[in-house]
């Protein structure tokens, strides 16, 4: 597939659309004025259209909006944003000059920003992405988001199930709990990514995230390093989760879900003002949450809790505290690697491994727990008219402690697979400080938004697990003996209880570890509006990475430099409509010394290495066209990832620099509001990720075959919503939508062979009713009871059809 000429023939076809509204750009009156809350607040990304024209604007931060070249004529300005009654103002336009309409809406600032967020991705500002205040329309980056709005629409109850809403991105494992990265696995152009962020900020996580306290779920695409290090990478690009936020009046809501497999989550969501005299106000999501799995064992059980204070002390300074806790305990199914990454593949069908689905190798009694704490304060001033200062804090710990077990082909051919089992003790902690400057003022006629920043981060990891201990062999169908698949003696049984899994790891050994590392940074960066159409970005980071290895030795002692540049360039050819953009951004990550050999395993030494390098390309289009009723993004990328460490194939025990792994593709994404109370969403992406330079001895880094974990290389979503909004329906409403997802090569190597697991497509439906003080909805996923499969090297079976009812009551 030729992804560029792709991308121009789409570039040319939506070009050639706007033609009709390019032909309006003639007249010289312009059209201005401020929008506010009715508790005075500015009113943020309210849309403001004149009937008739398809002329319009999207409000700043300020509440403030404009609208240029109105002809003479009588005309009706209206406010309005998805899901709110619109305001109306009639204007007269007599003579070229600039007219001022003003409107006061009748709605919190706090529940406007809720409505605002049902929209996709429409021409709003955003402060986090760039870590500068930019519309959707001057940010050279592309990034998508999932607003709290939608995923009520679809019954979501799962933190992962969110980003089936998100072009360019699918779960490739679920959660595992597992010490340091046992969070769910996700694809996102074509490299690993993990939920990462919070508000900007580094957070962690080794289980599952809870969507009550969502706001929206931001997916910023490709390579971030410049603006947010290396201690959360992903080279296809981060997951950031914004949490809600107080507001000025009282309000919130209660809501109860049940539904397949003994789902049952009670939610509240409780904002009051603390004071009558002062700006301080308190808001508390809580959760509980309990469900089976839809397989022979397993469960999940949580309790979350995240309360939230802002104080706004007076025009100038402001400060937000957000706290989120969380308790849960999990029997997590093991996840099935069907290979042993050597040997030629035994099975290289789904059909052909036969797996049960309904076993999940695992019982109720082996659990574990992944408590969770994360705490973050922040202060805003306005220092000037023109500078701001944010200066935030951010400090987290979470812990896994239980039994992680997977199941591996220790020996091909026999159709017998290996089970492993592992205590985890692991606590990891980590401290983030940042200080940031934001200033916006002009240079000549050139407007300057610049950015001066400075991050502390450090990470401490205590482990006290055991060792690892081969527990059975099983089947695929589920068959169990204990024999030592490679000498053929017998073993004593192994029962999947906590007693004999203690027993069995009672002669494994412990773990006692100690690390910490820290990271010292310093970035700038600068968007400059050469003419008010044409906008360019330059951006840099110096990191500094100091790692004092194990705590009771200096041996594995290193430290690193490593600069982050960040390039773009936006060109409007219509104001505030459509944007051509490209950009230029970098990411990296700290590789730690290994230890090494001679090819006989003498002369033991240690070995450093340079940081990672990922490198993006990309170029495309953006646009929010029809008064806010269609918003477009169409992009092509290409990543190129460098100085990956892999073994040396003339030493075994010895390792080199110098790997390189690509991935190129496109995205589309697109989100429409053609009719009052009708709301869809779309996207579709295709992806190729190889190994460009590597070891074509090594399963791993082969040259020109997928490293792994890479995703189908196809993925489409849509979901389209429909609320009555008069007659005898109103306020009732339908949902449907679904995904695709193309073949997916989980296993690419010449030695093994490959394995494909199958396309499926999945649809979704709803319906509910929504009114003022009532929700109350039916979700049903995967209508046709498809079966599927998501992977990474492995094969995991997905949930059947099932269902969630939701019953909410609007304080």
């Amino acid at each position: 597939m030729n992804l560029n000429s792709t991308l121009f023939s789409a570039c040319l076809i939506l070009m050639a659309a706007l033609q009709p509204i390019l032909a309006q750009q003639s007249t010289n009156s312009t059209v201005r004025g401020k929008v506010m809350t009715s508790d005075n607040q500015p009113a943020f990304g309210v849309s403001i259209s004149i009937r008739n024209t398809g002329q319009g604007a999207v409000t700043n931060v300020d509440g403030a909006y404009q609208i240029k070249n109105v002809r003479n004529g009588n005309y009706t300005v209206i406010a309005s944003a998805v899901g709110l009654k619109p305001s109306e103002h009639d204007l007269i336009v007599s003579a070229a000059d600039i007219y001022n309409v003003d409107f006061v809406l009748a709605i919190s600032a706090e529940q406007l920003h809720e409505v605002v967020v049902s929209g996709k991705n429409l021409n709003k500002e955003d402060r986090i992405v760039a870590k500068i205040p930019l519309k959707n329309l001057e940010n050279p980056q592309v990034y998508s988001t999932v607003s709290s709005e939608i995923m009520k629409q679809q019954g979501i109850t799962n933190y992962d199930d969110a980003f089936r809403n998100v072009p360019g991105i699918s779960r490739t494992w679920e959660s595992t709990g597992r010490a340091g990265d046992g969070a769910s696995y996700f694809a996102l152009r074509g490299f690993d990514a993990q939920p990462s962020l919070y508000n900007g900020l580094p957070g962690v996580t080794s289980g599952n995230l809870d969507p009550a306290n969502i706001a929206e779920i931001q997916v910023i695409k490709g390579p971030s390093g410049t603006l947010f290090g290396g201690a959360a990478y992903s080279y296809g690009g981060m997951i950031n989760t914004i949490t809600k936020k107080p507001y000025a009046e009282f309000g919130g809501e209660l809501a109860y879900n049940f539904g397949s497999f003994g789902l049952n989550r009670v939610m509240a969501d409780i904002n009051t003002p603390l004071s009558k005299t002062e700006k301080i106000s308190l808001r508390t999501n809580l959760a509980y949450h309990s469900e089976n799995s839809f397989q022979d064992a397993g469960f999940k059980k949580s309790f979350f809790i995240a309360p939230s204070l802002s104080y706004e002390v007076n025009d100038k300074l402001s400060f937000l505290f957000n706290t989120e806790i969380l308790e849960e305990e999990r029997a997590v199914p093991p996840v099935f690697f069907h290979s042993d990454r050597l040997s030629p593949l035994d099975f290289k069908t789904v059909e052909a491994l036969n797996l049960d689905r309904a076993l999940s190798f695992t019982s109720n009694d082996l659990t574990i727990k992944n408590p969770r704490y994360n705490i973050q304060g922040q202060m805003l001033y306005k220092i000037s008219g023109q500078w701001t200062s944010q200066t935030v804090f951010s400090r987290g710990a979470v812990r896994s402690n239980g039994i992680y077990t997977y199941i591996w082909d220790d020996v091909a051919g026999d159709n017998e697979f290996s089970q492993y089992f592992h205590k985890e003790q692991q606590t990891t902690n980590t401290t983030d400080i940042q200080q940031n400057f934001n200033g916006d003022f002009k240079i000549g006629n050139m407007r300057n938004r610049v950015l001066i920043g400075l991050d502390y981060f450090h990470r401490n990891v205590i482990e006290n697990g055991s060792g690892w201990a081969r527990g059975r062999n099983v089947t695929p169908q589920g068959d169990v003996n204990y024999v030592d698949p490679f000498s053929g003696d017998s073993l004593a049984p192994v029962y999947l209880t906590q007693a004999s899994i203690d027993n069995l790891l009672a002669s494994s050994g412990v773990s006692n570890s100690n690390i910490s590392n820290s990271s010292y940074s310093a970035y700038v960066s600068d968007v400059i509006n050469i003419t008010p159409g044409l906008m360019a970005m330059a951006s840099l980071r110096v990191d500094y990475f100091d790692s004092k290895g194990e705590k009771s030795t200096d041996e594995d002692d290193f430290d690193q430099w490593a600069l982050s540049p960040k390039l773009g360039l936006l060109y409007q050819p219509i104001r505030d409509k459509v944007s051509l953009f490209v950009n230029y951004m970098n990411g990296f990550v700290n590789v730690e010394p290994r230890q090494i050999s001679d090819a006989d395993g003498s002369n033991v030494r240690i070995k450093s290495f340079k940081p990672e390098h990922a490198n993006q390309l990309e170029y495309g289009i953006k646009t929010n066209l029809f008064s806010d009723k269609l918003a477009a993004t169409i992009s092509a990328y290409d990543i190129k990832v460098g100085n990956r460490v892999t073994v040396d194939p003339s030493n075994r025990f010895d390792y080199q620099q110098g790997g390189k792994v690509g991935s190129r593709g496109f995205e589309i994404d697109l989100a429409a509001y053609p009719t009052k109370g009708l709301s869809l969403i779309a996207g579709y992406s295709h992806n190729e990720t190889k190994t460009v330079v590597g070891d074509k001895e090594d399963f791993y880094s082969e040259p020109g075959r997928s490293p792994g974990g890479q995703g189908p290389q196809d993925l489409a979503n849509f979901w389209a919503n429909y609320k009555f909004t008069q007659g005898k329906l109103k306020d009732y409403g339908i949902g449907f939508g679904g995904n695709y997802a193309s073949e997916y090569k989980v296993i690419d190597n010449t030695k093994t062979g490959d394995f494909y697991l199958p396309s499926y497509t999945l649809l979704n439906g709803s319906l509910f009713y929504n009114a003022d003080k009532f929700r109350i909805s039916l979700n049903v996923n995967n209508l046709t009871n498809k079966e599927y499969y998501i992977g990474y090297w492995s094969v995991n079976p997905q949930k059947p059809r099932n269902f969630v009812a939701s019953f909410a009551y609007k304080l």
